[in-house]
C-alpha cells in the first residue's frame, strides 16, 4: 500500500533554507522510501501496521515534503520470508523508483533485502531486526542498524541476570540468524561473567508447542533459561513456561527480546521481576510521553521501540535530504552519517563507519500488578547504558568497512 503524504508549507526549522528548492533536485520528483514488514505474522505485533504508522508520522510531521517534492511511503508484508523481501527490494529499486529502504522487519529479511541495497547502491536501515552481523559480516557503505541489536541485548540484560546470581543458564533459541546471533552473544557474556552455559535447544520460526524445549530446559539445572527468540514466539514460551512451573520450579527467565507489547499481552503477574533491555520506553521523559501519546491515539497502544526506532530514521533521512540538497545515496549518506541523531529516540546518537546508531538503551524491571498505576505502566528503569558500553565495540568489529 502507499500513501503519498503533502503540505501546503514546510518546516523550517527541520528544513531551513532546503526547502525552498525546486523538486528538480530530486532525481525523479518524488522521494520514495519502503518498509519491508511482517504485516500478518510472527512478528506483526512488534513491527507491522505499528512501524508503518510511525513512518508516516514522521513524514507528516517533516511536512510531508522535501526540496518542493512530495514524500512518499511504500508498505510491503515480507511474510517473513527471505526470498519474498529480496524481490520486493529488488522490484522498489529497479522499477518503482524507492530511493532507500527504512526498515525491515526479521532478521533474515533483512540480510537478504541488505544484500539488494548493496548491489543497487541504495540506503537501507533497520529497527526492527537484532541480529548483530547486520554491522559484522553483512555490513555495507548503505547499511545504518538503528534501534537495538543482539549484542547490546546479551550485553545488557545477561550481564545483570548474572551478577544477580543467576550464573547457571539454558538457551531456548529461535532457529535462524537472529536467534543464533542472540544465543552466541549472550553466552559470551555469561562466561566473561563467571558464568555457566547447561546446553541449549533451538525451535522453529512461529512454534506454537514450546512443550519439548521446555521440558529439556527444566531438566538442564540450569538457573536461568535465556529466550533468544522474539514477538509471538517468546509470548508463548513465557506463557506455556509458567504452565509447565519453571519459575515455580526455582528457575529465572531471562527474556532477551521482550518488548513492551509482550508485556502488555501477557499482563504483570507472568512477567513480574524479568530483567529487558530497550533502546526506548515512552515513559522516559516529557518528549517520550508526549511523541507516544500521540501515536496511541492513532494506533491504540503504546509504541515499542522497534516503532520509534522508525519514526527517527525516516526524520534524519529526510532532514539529510534537505541538507545534502539531494535525494543521491552517496550525498544523503554521508550526511547521515555526518550528523547526530538528537530527537526524543536518541539524544546524542551517532551512525558509525560500521552502520551502528551508537546510543543509550535502558535495563529495564517489570513492574510488580501491585506497582502499576495504568494499562501501560510496566517497567521500571534500574540502569542507563550509555552507547560505548552497551553496543559491540569497534575494535571486536567484523565489519569490513572498519579500519583497526
Amino acid at each position: 500500500m502507499r500513501t503519498t503524504l503533502l503540505a501546503a508549507a514546510c518546516i523550517a526549522a527541520w528544513h531551513g533554507s532546503a526547502c525552498a528548492q525546486p523538486a528538480k533536485a530530486i532525481s525523479d520528483g518524488v522521494v520514495r522510501i519502503g518498509f519491508l514488514l511482517d504485516m500478518s505474522s510472527v512478528y506483526a505485533d512488534v513491527t507491522g501496521s505499528g512501524s508503518a504508522a510511525a513512518a508516516r508520522m514522521a513524514v507528516e510531521d517533516f511536512g510531508g515534503t522535501v526540496l518542493g517534492a512530495p514524500v512518499e511511503v511504500v508498505v510491503a508484508d515480507h511474510q517473513n520470508k527471505p526470498d519474498i523481501a529480496a524481490t520486493t527490494a529488488r522490484a522498489w529499486f529497479d522499477t518503482e523508483r524507492v530511493d532507500a529502504i527504512l526498515d525491515v522487519a526479521a532478521s533474515a529479511t533483512a540480510l537478504a533485502a541488505a544484500d539488494i541495497a548493496k548491489a543497487k547502491n541504495k540506503i537501507i536501515a533497520f529497527s526492527g531486526p537484532g541480529a548483530v552481523r547486520l554491522t559484522n559480516e553483512a555490513c555495507s557503505p548503505v547499511s545504518i542498524h538503528w534501534a537495538y541489536d543482539t549484542y547490546a541485548l546479551a550485553n545488557v540484560t545477561a550481564q545483570a541476570t548474572v551478577k544477580r546470581g543467576g550464573e547457571s543458564w539454558f538457551f531456548l533459541t529461535a532457529d535462524y540468524a537472529f536467534g543464533h546471533d542472540l544465543e552466541r552473544d549472550a553466552s559470551a557474556v555469561v562466561k566473561a561473567n563467571g558464568g555457566s552455559l547447561k546446553g541449549s535447544v533451538r525451535a522453529p520460526l512461529n512454534t506454537a508447542d514450546f512443550s519439548s524445549f521446555l521440558l529439556q530446559a527444566q531438566g538442564s539445572g540450569a538457573k536461568v533459561v535465556g529466550l533468544a527468540n522474539a514477538g509471538r514466539d517468546t509470548t508463548n514460551a513465557i506463557k506455556q513456561a509458567a504452565e509447565f512451573g519453571l519459575t515455580q520450579g526455582g528457575q529465572t527467565l531471562a527474556g532477551l527480546l521482550v518488548y513492551i507489547n509482550d508485556v502488555h499481552s501477557l499482563g504483570l503477574k507472568p512477567t513480574q521481576g524479568m530483567l529487558l533491555t530497550e533502546g526506548f520506553y515512552w515513559d522516559l521523559d516529557d518528549a517520550t510521553r508526549a511523541w507516544s501519546k500521540r501515536f496511541f491515539e492513532r494506533t491504540g497502544r503504546m509504541p515499542n521501540m522497534s516503532q520509534a526506532g522508525v519514526y527517527s530514521t525516516v526524520t534524519h533521512y529526510l532532514k539529510a535530504v534537505a541538507k545534502a540538497g539531494t535525494d543521491d545515496t552517496d550525498a544523503v549518506m554521508r550526511t547521515m552519517r555526518e550528523t547526530p541523531v538528537d530527537d526524543f529516540y536518541a539524544r546524542g546518537g551517532r551512525i558509525r563507519e560500521d552502520g551502528r546508531m551508537v546510543h543509550d538503551m535502558y535495563l529495564f524491571e517489570v513492574k510488580r500488578p501491585e506497582e502499576s498505576t495504568g494499562e501501560w505502566d510496566l517497567y521500571k528503569r534500574v540502569a542507563t547504558v550509555p552507547g560505548d558500553e552497551a553496543f559491540q565495540p569497534l575494535s571486536a568489529s567484523r565489519c569490513p568497512l572498519v579500519k583497526k
